[in-house]
């Protein structure tokens, strides 16, 4: 094989580009070159030629000579961290702070920097390095720079350095549910779960069954068009909430609307088409929503309220009004921005102002529904807590978002285009994924100052009390796949994680909250235990969980994760029941997604199931005639005895459900992310009937009973 240039692979470095990487053998893999010069391109440079490539290095000397300050600079608390700085060689620098509260420090130690001088534009840049105070408080300042004339200023980052478990939580452990939000229908919701469900979910969970936490899908917006993407993983914006989950009649206004009888029709139509579906029908769930918001909308607001909204409006700022526009044009031009007209493809394009002006009412119902969000999931977290749920709701973080969403166009200077994010092949899928999101640009998110990751990671927290991230180890580095080229052909992408987990766990700080990283699949040992080290909680599915040092059998409990959430199921698995009937390989093997005959991957299920059972009898959980109801109790009473601080009950799993709500390596070929709450006769069943249901209460309670207790 031909061996990549050495001056494609020193470029490649500075940006964090791997030109070879350790597979899930453990071998080692070379890149492609066209894949190095593809990922580059979308970081803005041409490598394919060496003229090229000599170009973009000198381009980048003397961008980094040419800037006094680095962009962003990150210290962890209580360490000692120094920084450069950029003057006329042989110049003096002076160089204070302003904290975020407006105090200034000064006297930064000057620290040795033999560095020698760069020749720029025909003179010579020295560099000199200095130290900041190890007492630094939390939270984002300014490194300011003085030189003759010349000043310049620079973001200065200070995170924990250990996060850990909110206070109010004690010594003690904690479980709480995990939902589907979409199939958890009641009564009075408008076909699909809402808002008011979750409240009712977790006020039930945790006043009866002494539930701590709410675990709930991602709730980021969809595009307002049909058909609505159906994936919360797969959203238009990760900033911004979808209306679709709103309820109605919570809306203060909803008590003033003189049309209420048409809102009723509304939502007496929708719930019985739906109640006749098979399946979550989004398309019609919005139609209908949407008109009765649209009522509500026009009702007068009192001075109080369009205070409260006009407040809203300054908080969000800008991000809100490209959203709110981005759904208008959305709702005029389809889904798709590319496809626009060229005067409106960037929120800055010379058409966006006119289409704002003349579109006026169109953009502010857009906003005016983020208000509502947001005063509904405050209110569900409020619910929750008044409840007696330490935490709360629980969000969850989707990887990236839609290529033609809103995000993509709002954030395209900051997002790589050219490539889509995804994963390498690995024991589960020998192919790879291609997830056809756009990711971030590591260079552009400094440059940046992080403003965007930052805004995305505290408007998530805003009402929560935790979050789950998912493939947390996307902040670390992320597999770039050029467009047009199969997963096998991508690469991964360094991020700066100390930045990225720092403005993560500062925010969760600020919140109080807790961080749950998704951190299954392919994950070098060391970024697990650097997660630990800081504070953020690991994942664990017990299915997974096997002595890999050992006979490959399961985990004994005493040996998992203190610092993670552990539960018996995930949602890209069948509920409990499914699993132990084989679903998982039943309905692979209908949709084409085996690798070898059904025959072994059933005999394989069977063994793994055999071997988790002699564990559960092992630990005196299990009898030797048990039936189903009495091992899925005893799986999750198994969680019971293992040290992790977070325990998880899928809802599914808590009323008996055997239906998967996602399987991966599908789209329409399986009704992914539209199966609603069933019961174990495949029937699907209301809230209501949750909070009467036998076996969620034994369930609950046997979760409850394994976290009242303080840690020994």
């Amino acid at each position: 094989m031909t061996q990549t240039a050495p001056s494609l692979v020193e470029l490649a470095r500075r940006l964090g580009v791997a030109t070879e990487y350790e597979d899930w053998t453990g071998r080692q893999v070379p890149v492609p070159e066209s894949t190095v010069v593809a990922v580059l391109a979308a970081c803005g440079l041409a490598a394919g030629t060496e003229a090229e490539r000599a170009a973009a290095l000198d381009a980048q000397d003397r961008a980094y000579w040419s800037r006094p300050l680095p962009p962003t600079i990150v210290e962890r608390a209580g360490a000692q961290t120094s920084f450069w700085v950029h003057v006329p060689h042989g110049h003096p620098a002076e160089v204070w702070l302003q904290l975020e509260d407006g105090t200034i420090r000064d006297g930064l130690r000057q620290v040795d920097n033999f560095t020698p001088p760069f020749e720029l534009d025909g003179g010579l840049v020295g560099e000199a390095s200095f130290e900041l105070p190890s007492d630094l408080p939390l939270g984002y300042h300014r490194v300011h720079l003085r030189s003759g004339a010349d000043e310049a200023t620079a973001a200065l980052i200070v995170t924990p350095d250990w996060l850990g478990l909110p206070e109010r939580l004690g010594a003690r452990r904690a479980w709480g549910l995990a939902v589907q939000l979409y199939s958890v229908r009641s009564r009075r919701s408008w076909g699909i779960g809402d808002l008011t469900d979750l409240t009712d979910l977790a006020v039930w969970s945790a006043s009866i069954h002494g539930a701590d936490y709410l675990l709930v899908n991602p709730l980021h917006a969809a595009a307002p068009t049909a058909p609505m993407e159906p994936s919360p993983y797969l959203p238009t914006s990760r900033r911004f909430a979808n209306p679709v989950y709103l309820r109605v009649e919570a809306i203060p206004e909803f008590a003033y609307l003189r049309k209420r009888g048409r809102v009723r029709r509304l939502h007496d139509h929708v719930q019985d088409r739906c109640a006749r579906a098979d399946s979550i029908d989004r398309d019609a769930a919005w139609a209908a929503k949407r008109a009765a918001l649209h009522l509500v909308y026009r009702v007068r607001r009192s001075a109080g309220r369009e205070l409260a909204y006009a407040a809203f409006r300054a908080r969000e700022g800008s991000a809100l009004d490209d959203f709110a526009t981005w759904c208008a044009l959305a709702e005029e031009y389809g889904a798709d921005w590319h496809d626009w007209p060229e005067s409106l493809q960037h929120p800055a394009a010379d058409g966006v102002a006119d289409f704002v002006a003349r579109n006026a009412a169109a953009v502010d119902f857009h906003r005016w529904l983020q208000w509502q969000l947001d005063e509904q999931l405050a209110a569900a977290q409020s619910q929750a807590l008044g409840a007696g749920m330490s935490l709360g709701v629980m969000a969850d973080l989707a990887v990236g978002v839609h290529p033609t969403g809103a995000d993509a166009w709002a954030l395209q200077d900051v997002l790589a285009l050219g490539v889509t994010a995804g994963a390498p092949p690995d024991e589960f899928n020998q192919l790879g994924q291609d997830w056809s999101q756009p990711p971030w640009r590591p260079d552009r998110l400094e440059e940046q100052e992080y403003q965007p990751f930052r805004a995305l990671i505290r408007t998530v927290l805003r009402h929560a009390g935790g979050v789950r991230i998912d493939h947390i180890i996307g902040l670390f580095r992320l597999w770039w796949i050029p467009d047009g080229a199969p997963p096998t052909d991508g690469t991964y992408v360094r991020y700066d994680h100390e930045a990225m987990i720092g403005i993560v766990a500062l925010e969760a700080h600020r919140a109080g909250a807790v961080v749950v990283g998704e951190d299954l699949g392919t994950v070098q040992p060391w970024v697990r235990d650097y997660l630990r080290a800081r504070g953020v909680l690991g994942t664990s599915i017990l299915w997974f969980e096997l002595d890999r040092d050992g006979d490959g059998g399961p985990l004994p409990a005493e040996r998992w994760r203190e610092y993670c959430l552990s539960s018996v199921t995930t949602h890209d698995l069948p509920p409990t029941a499914g699993y132990l009937a084989g679903e998982h390989v039943r309905l692979r093997d209908s949709l084409g997604l085996l690798t070898r005959p059904v025959e072994e991957e059933l005999a394989a299920a069977k063994t793994e199931r055999a071997a988790w059972m002699d564990e559960l009898r092992r630990a005196g959980l299990l009898g030797k005639h048990a039936d189903l109801d009495a091992t899925v109790l005893a799986l999750h009473q198994y969680l019971g005895r293992t040290p992790s601080r977070l325990l998880g009950l899928a809802l599914t799993d808590a009323v008996g459900d055997r239906r998967t709500q996602n399987q991966p390596g599908t789209t329409d070929e399986y009704p992914n992310w539209r199966v609603p709450l069933s019961g174990p006769d495949g029937h699907p069943i209301l809230l209501e009937d949750v909070f009467s249901d036998v076996r969620a209460h034994r369930l609950a309670e046997a979760m409850h009973e394994h976290t009242s207790q303080p840690l020994s």
